[in-house]
């Protein structure tokens, strides 16, 4: 396959395609919608709030925002959001 226009990263991410590395993704039509609602809630921001928190929450707030693949910013607004809204469970 003749590929002269592609980047390394892109090579690499075909590479890994052809070598069928890639996985479909489970509950794609959940997660779509996870993450179209994590979106427009980053579009609909109109306060804004300061808070002191300690770093070690703080960091431990942007490794789960990686994990979850959005800005830690948008993690925490959606935490506050479910808390607030009641959908916030805790699990045992």
């Amino acid at each position: 396959m003749d590929k002269p226009n592609l980047t390394k990263e892109e090579m690499e991410l075909l590479e890994t395609y052809e070598r069928g590395e890639w996985k479909p993704v489970e509950n794609l039509e959940a997660k779509t919608q996870r993450y179209k609602e994590y979106a427009q809630a980053t579009l609909r921001r109109d306060s804004r709030v300061n808070i002191r928190i300690s770093s070690k929450d703080l960091e431990a707030l942007q490794k789960r925002a990686i994990e979850e693949g959005i800005p830690y910013q948008t993690l925490i607004a959606s935490v506050l959001h479910k808390y607030v809204s009641g959908r916030l469970v805790e699990h045992p």
